[in-house]
């Protein structure tokens, strides 16, 4: 009679399991991105969860509040993370499902380790780096989240229905898909602004003085936003139909973000939370499945 006890399971099965544990990260994690994924077809919805899954997991790292999780075991995780990451790149397997199913992503659409190294530099940062000059924080914004942007267009461009000559769209796309991450990452750092600087002690804004936000900060940080939302608009009208309706929608969500954080109060952005409703992130869904613009 044989046994079945200890033995391997069919690799098909370790990789359904491990990207059915990316997506139970992001629908715990973020509403908005769960319900803009949905609108991307497959097999680009699974590839975009499994690149979000790893950014999270590493974020969680590096935020998780616990006064008793001290700088040097975060350290610690983040570098077991990262070898863990570029050893799954190389062979396709890992023990972690999330790093797991990342890594069958990156291997399948072409995620490049030159793209990985600033994620895990910008994470790295978080746990030394109190405030930043202009330069420590663009070049933040740019690992933490314009790569991301990237990672997620690879998958957009390996698409069943992308064009030919990937590599070529990949390069006029990239200033657009930067600057949506860009200003993604910049509203959360508004809408974050109180618990970034007296939970995490941290400053993000160059030359923001966090105790005296007013609206001329406020306005000053959203131009720039606008104008990061303006660029990544201008190229979504070219990108594969089984991803342009989630990102339009994912677009919209974030300018409704902006538009609702330039009427809070300083106040207001100090002290509260701003959202956008989900009766009103369905309604954004539904017009981008009707082809409204960004």
């Amino acid at each position: 009679m044989t046994l079945f006890v200890g033995r391997s399971a069919p690799r098909s099965l370790y990789d359904t399991v491990s990207e059915a544990s990316s997506a139970v990260v992001i629908r715990e994690y973020s509403s908005s991105f769960g319900l803009a994924s949905r609108l991307l077809g497959e097999p680009v919805r699974t590839q975009v969860r499994n690149v979000y899954a790893l950014v999270r997991v590493a974020d969680e790292i590096v935020d998780n509040p616990d006064p008793t999780l001290d700088r040097s075991a975060r350290a610690t995780m983040l570098d077991w993370l990262e070898g863990d990451v570029a050893h799954a790149m190389r062979t396709g397997y890992s023990g972690n499902l999330v790093v797991h199913a990342f890594a069958r992503t990156a291997i399948a659409v072409g995620i490049e380790p030159a793209i990985v190294t600033p994620f895990f530099t910008s994470m790295r940062t978080d746990l030394d780096t109190r405030s930043h000059t202009q330069e420590s924080f663009e070049r933040y914004v740019y690992g933490s989240a314009e790569v991301v942007g990237l990672m997620c267009l690879r998958a957009f461009l390996a698409a069943p229905d992308a064009p030919p000559d990937p590599d070529a769209h990949y390069e006029r796309l990239t200033p657009g898909a930067r600057s949506l991450g860009a200003a993604f990452q910049k509203l959360n750092f508004v809408r974050d602004l109180s618990d970034d600087h007296d939970l995490l002690r941290r400053d993000y804004f160059p030359g923001l003085d966090v105790e005296t936000f007013c609206e001329a900060d406020r306005d000053r940080i959203l131009d720039d936003v606008d104008a990061d939302l303006r660029a990544a608009a201008a190229v979504v009208p070219e990108l594969p139909p089984s991803s342009r309706r989630a990102v339009r929608a994912a677009h919209a969500t974030f300018a409704e973000l902006a538009q609702r954080l330039r009427a809070a109060t300083p106040d207001e952005i100090r002290h509260t939370r701003v959202r956008v409703p989900t009766p009103v992130k369905l309604r954004l869904a539904a017009s981008s499945l009707r082809g409204g613009r960004p």
